[in-house]
């Protein structure tokens, strides 16, 4: 877990949390798959906190997915009044193109994120090869 020097700056935009994605994972190569998460209150601040999940499969299993539900779940309800919006960043090695595999990454965030049991938003971004972009946008829809 590493602490964001960015979180006073207010992200209120798709375009804004994708240039904050950049600057937290620069220089946004990495040696293996992981998924990054943080958050942001309604006012678009971030929470001090930037949590990465390491070593992670090409593609997602089902209990890694409900934890990251039930820890956005809690940080939602115990750090932002119960309402936030959740922001990860899928981080791997290779092209910066989105692969089958970050499709899947995508679609099964969706079937276990937009449930109802998640309060509030989310997004996806992928950082490969020094680029950030995003894959689902900042409604999570």
């Amino acid at each position: 877990m590493t602490t964001s020097p960015l979180a006073d700056a207010r992200v209120r935009s798709a375009a804004e949390l994708t240039d904050r994605w950049r600057s937290v994972l620069h220089p946004a190569t990495f040696p293996a798959r992981s998924l990054w998460l943080t958050w942001f209150d309604t006012d678009g601040r971030q929470l001090p906190v930037v949590v990465p999940v390491d070593d992670l499969p090409a593609l997602p299993e089902p209990a890694l997915l409900v934890g990251v539900r039930e820890v956005h779940g809690s940080v939602v309800d115990d750090q932002l009044g119960g309402a936030g919006h959740l922001a990860l960043a899928l981080c791997r090695p290779g092209e910066p193109v989105v692969t089958a595999e970050d499709e899947t990454w995508a679609a099964e965030l969706r079937s276990t994120l937009d449930d109802g049991a998640v309060a509030g938003t989310w997004s996806l971004h992928l950082a490969a090869a020094g680029s950030v972009l995003p894959l689902v946008d900042r409604s999570g829809r």
